[in-house]
């Protein structure tokens, strides 16, 4: 029998669903089940099912869905050899109505609104707060559920240890890395914005929102006197154009672009900055992948791929000195050095490890219950 890959809800961007791709290209002749799917046609000749919320009004609505997404996972159908999980919420609660097979879990993160509400502003809702205290203790006892536990960074593996008591095997998500050293097509209105801009700034790009931390970019770009450009869209957007409008240095925000202007826009930046605390951090790779350096938070998952002084510089407070500094020291960086380390996090590299994680959770002994203290929160 085939085996099945589970994975939360199914958007149509996102680094989640880019290790779903992986994971899909890896195991063809797996089935996939989601809460419900956003992203129809995605994975054309593949069965593709969604849970019972996907036939209610809670369709779509994470916040709201959040108490009844644990059962929701209790109720799979199907017979299947082994189960697959892509978890960054609750996916991990997966089990099968006809009986328990093997379950291998894939951690992006536990829910972060459940146990770190500080990286997280939906934690501070008044209905995930009242949810919080039993969804942690279930949480906890379904991730003792997995025959194995793979994380995919370091500091989400020491989250995991953490929260829910397991030990687990870093394997770092896949990151497309072709393609960046060379020009790819614009169009006419694309061409025209870029050719627009300085031909040295230093870049943000991520969503307009405050755990992003764009004020960091603007304020690296005043400390090294150099031009910020500011890349993507989102509810902070008036708040940062103000913010550049007072800058010392031009400030220049391209709404919403496409990826192959964002492509561009990584190949022709002096440095790309990444201030917030992520799990792991796609983008400075694609940086790193188009040749470009990258200032980092040191807090966080971006340690893992940018090397202090090699490919970038790394910064544990957003003083001006520290700015000034990071952004000198990977100015000096290696075009070249940037792109080997890219490579190391290529897709071929994370099915190689997907596959061999799988084979010897599966054909090797079962993990003890419990094996790592959990701290009580």
């Amino acid at each position: 029998m085939p085996g099945l890959i589970v994975h939360e809800w199914l958007e149509r961007h996102g680094g989640a669903e880019r290790v779903l791709d992986a994971m899909m290209r890896a195991l063809p002749d797996a089935d996939l089940r989601v809460l419900w799917d956003d992203s129809p046609g995605r994975y054309p000749g593949r069965r593709v099912g969604e849970s019972v919320l996907a036939r209610t009004p809670l369709r779509g609505h994470k916040a709201l869905s959040l108490p009844l997404m644990p059962l929701a996972w209790r109720a799979l159908e199907g017979r299947y050899d082994w189960l697959l999980v892509s978890s960054h919420a609750f996916a991990h609660h997966a089990r099968l109505r006809t009986g328990d097979v093997p379950k291998l879990v894939y951690v992006h993160t536990p829910a972060r609104y459940l146990w770190v509400p500080e990286l997280d502003h939906r934690g501070a809702s008044p209905l995930v707060r009242a949810a919080a205290p039993p969804l942690r203790s279930l949480d906890r006892r379904r991730a003792h559920e997995a025959v194995a536990l793979a994380a995919n960074s370091h500091y989400v593996a020491r989250r995991i240890a953490e929260v829910w008591g397991r030990d687990s095997t870093v394997i770092h998500p896949p990151v497309d890395v072709t393609g960046f050293s060379q020009p790819v097509a614009l169009t006419g209105d694309e061409r025209r914005r870029l050719d627009a801009l300085p031909t040295e700034f230093v870049l943000g790009l991520s969503r307009f929102i405050p755990y992003k931390r764009l004020d960091v970019v603007i304020a690296t770009g005043e400390a090294a006197g150099v031009p910020v450009v500011l890349a993507g869209g989102g509810p902070l957007r008036e708040e940062l154009l103000a913010r550049g409008d007072a800058a010392t240095v031009p400030v220049h925000v391209i709404d919403s672009p496409s990826t192959p202007l964002v492509r561009e826009l990584l190949r022709r930046a002096s440095v790309f900055v990444f201030p917030p605390v992520e799990d792991f951090g796609i983008v400075p790779v694609e940086a790193m992948a188009a040749g470009t350096p990258v200032v980092a938070n040191a807090e966080g998952g971006a340690p893992e791929s940018v090397i202090d002084g090699v490919t970038g510089a790394l910064v544990r407070d957003f003083e001006a000195s520290t700015l000034r500094a990071a952004y000198e020291s990977a100015r000096a960086c290696a075009p070249e050095a940037c792109r080997a380390r890219a490579r190391e996090f290529a897709e071929e590299e994370f099915i190689t490890r997907l596959l061999a994680w799988k084979t010897e959770a599966l054909d090797g002994p079962r993990p003890a219950a419990h094996r790592t203290p959990v701290r009580a929160r």
